[in-house]
């Protein structure tokens, strides 16, 4: 079954944000754009390179009304010195969540078990906490901030028209089509 138009299930952990420890839980996403962005782990290669690329990106995020999550299955702990050594993840202003239960690696399906990592997955989700855009990687393959921004404006942007659709390629000012059986054979 897939993860699209379900509901974020109730989770509580803790994350580190801004020289603080919070919690969070799925009550944090009520009334607000979100985005889970799904890391293997701390201190490894990629990860320090995607936190940076969301970083340089946040303001767009924010403008937005969009929070940002980063999740990995490490501690709050562990993001604390992550946040404090990294250069690159040092310019994060949004949460670095902790998972060391698994418990949302696995309700978002990226847990792998055999290692006890995440795969590399980025989810879009609405202010009712239902997930509207999922994607998921191999770990070996970054994923780009700017991308993930279109899909949340895409998804946005048809949550706020009805009956509109974002064709491929589609950014913020670009024509939208009404499905409709006039347009069938025809683009």
């Amino acid at each position: 079954m897939s993860i699209i138009n379900t509901q974020v299930q109730p989770f509580k952990t803790q994350a580190y944000k801004n020289g603080k420890f919070i919690d969070v839980s799925e009550k944090d996403l009520q009334g607000k754009w979100s985005v889970f962005v799904f890391m293997p782990a701390a201190f490894t290669f990629n990860c320090p390179t995607e936190v940076e690329d969301l970083a340089d990106n946040f303001e767009a995020f924010q403008k937005r009304g969009v929070e940002v999550y980063v999740i990995t299955t490490d501690t709050h702990f562990a993001h604390k010195v992550w946040h404090e050594t990294s250069p690159a993840v040092g310019k994060s202003q949004f949460a670095l969540v902790g998972d060391p239960t698994h418990k949302l690696t696995r309700m978002f399906d990226v847990h792998i078990e055999e290692e006890g990592l995440a795969l590399r997955g980025s989810f879009v989700i609405n202010p009712e906490g239902v997930v509207k855009a999922a994607e998921i990687h191999d770990n070996g393959i970054a994923r780009d901030a700017k991308e993930l921004l279109r899909k949340v404006a895409a998804a946005q942007y048809i949550a706020k028209n009805p009956g509109q659709v974002c064709p491929a390629k589609w950014n913020e000012g670009a024509k939208t089509l009404t499905p409709s059986l006039d347009l069938v054979g025809k683009i």
